[in-house]
């Protein structure tokens, strides 16, 4: 059995984002998110964070075939509709062929970690993602950091 993490930076310390990854042995971050360079994004800004990665040997990739498009967001934020931001993402996904995209032997040779902002996983897209690469990987499970 591998493994797929996914992990939020949003309520995290520098200090404990960081060990959580080495501690559970991460060699590879995917970052999922639409927007890895605004300035909410303090340490994990797309070339810093790929700068710090790399000082604790894990590699850095911006994933963007499983970040969600800027009308999703819009209409998850004004309607709160978290079903209805599901089905536009998964489809989205579907759509881009993102799953089918990702190089094959990725999860076998790699321990990867998804990344996006939100602090749990229960209603943010790293999780619909997770869930999506883990029906077409066979023997791989996810868990949430």
């Amino acid at each position: 059995m591998n493994l797929l993490y996914t992990i939020g930076f949003t309520k995290k310390s520098a200090a404990q984002f960081f060990s959580l990854l080495q501690t559970n042995g991460v060699t590879h971050v995917a970052d999922v998110r639409l927007n890895n360079t605004g300035q909410l994004a303090g340490y994990t800004k797309a070339n810093d964070l790929a700068f710090f990665l790399g000082l604790v040997g894990i590699q850095y990739q911006h994933w963007r075939a499983f970040a969600p498009i800027k009308q999703i967001l819009a209409a998850y934020r004004a309607d709160g509709d978290f079903e209805a931001y599901s089905a536009r993402y998964r489809e989205l996904i579907v759509q881009r062929h993102a799953v089918g995209k990702l190089p094959a032997g990725m999860f076998s040779s790699r321990t990867v970690c998804l990344l996006c902002s939100e602090p749990t996983a229960d209603r943010c897209h790293r999780r619909l993602a997770s869930e999506l690469i883990c029906r077409a990987v066979p023997r791989l499970q996810v868990r949430h950091l």
